[in-house]
């Protein structure tokens, strides 16, 4: 299977790779969005993954040889899929940045 660029609703070209399934994370998603053969979501919740320890990745190399050695990914716990942070996000944060509060409280931080 060779390399193929995707156009997302950002209008944005993601590159695919051989053995993996390449997409890119919205704004404040933490679940899988990809659909099975039945048409049903996927769901699983998208992992920080470092794929420099993974010894399966390690021998396969899409990942390093595409975006090198530390980029920011994200990896469905079910089907495997990988996800690119949203751009434009600077944080990074494996959860996403949460919701603020609607009723505007400030919390103090925890004495130790």
């Amino acid at each position: 299977m060779a390399s193929s660029e995707v156009t997302t609703s950002g209008s944005q070209n993601i590159q695919q790779l051989p053995h993996h399934k390449v997409k890119v994370k919205k704004a404040g998603q933490r679940a899988c969005n990809e659909k099975d053969e039945k048409g049903k979501f996927c769901g699983g919740h998208l992992k920080r993954w470092f794929y420099m320890k993974d010894v399966v990745e390690r021998e396969c190399g899409d990942i390093e040889k595409a975006w090198g050695p530390d980029a920011e990914v994200y990896r469905c716990e079910n089907c495997k899929a990988l996800y690119l942070p949203t751009p434009g996000e600077t944080k990074v944060n494996v959860a996403g940045q949460g919701m603020i509060s609607v009723f505007g409280l400030t919390l103090p931080p925890k004495e130790k």
